[in-house]
């Protein structure tokens, strides 16, 4: 993976009808089609919560609620070096990070796989900082910010960021039950 710049071509992008209104047409739901890789980046760059999936080295998953910061085409989030997740990636770098609703007929889920590397270029590291200070405002730029000083904490090394390229990326819409599964491929 590049330290800076785009880290990914535009993926190749499927419809999976399996799993789409394609299959099971419902009112609304003739023209379901897959869902654009533009369209998946922006909900990325707009979501706020994120949950990393990562394995335990006896093979049980571990599931953590993170923020996370979409830059460049790479998905960037961080935890201390003391945690689970941390000693998990350090073994086993595959992982997933999951964003979307809860709602069963209104949404849109993301989930990016991909490979977890440590980010230790300060220049890049600057960049992701300024990513999450751009989504998140000021629960990291104001001193009451929930999140104020993680900037520091990544500069110091306190925690650990990664960055995750996706490897392949799923998209499941809902609108109003007409449902979509998009696939991409990088």
């Amino acid at each position: 993976m590049p330290e800076h710049g785009p880290a990914q071509q535009q993926p190749t992008t499927e419809l999976d009808p399996r799993y789409s209104s394609a299959l099971n047409p419902r009112p609304g739901a003739s023209g379901v089609t897959a869902t654009e890789w533009d369209e998946a980046q922006r909900r990325l760059g707009a979501a706020e919560i994120f949950w990393v999936s990562t394995v335990r080295p006896d093979g049980r998953l571990h599931v953590t609620p993170v923020i996370a910061a979409w830059h460049d085409g790479v998905l960037y989030f961080s935890t201390g070096r003391q945690e689970q997740k941390a000693k998990n990636l350090e073994r086993d770098a595959h992982c997933a990070l999951t964003t979307g609703a809860n709602s069963l007929t209104e949404g849109f889920d993301l989930v990016v796989e991909g490979r977890a590397r440590p980010v230790a270029d300060p220049a890049l590291l600057e960049e992701v900082i300024a990513a999450y200070e751009e989504q998140y405002g000021p629960h990291i730029t104001s001193p009451e910010g929930t999140f104020h000083g993680i900037g520091d904490a990544f500069r110091k090394g306190d925690d650990i960021v990664y960055a995750v390229a996706p490897d392949t990326a799923y998209g499941f819409g809902r609108d109003n039950g007409v449902y979509s599964h998009t696939r991409w491929s990088f």
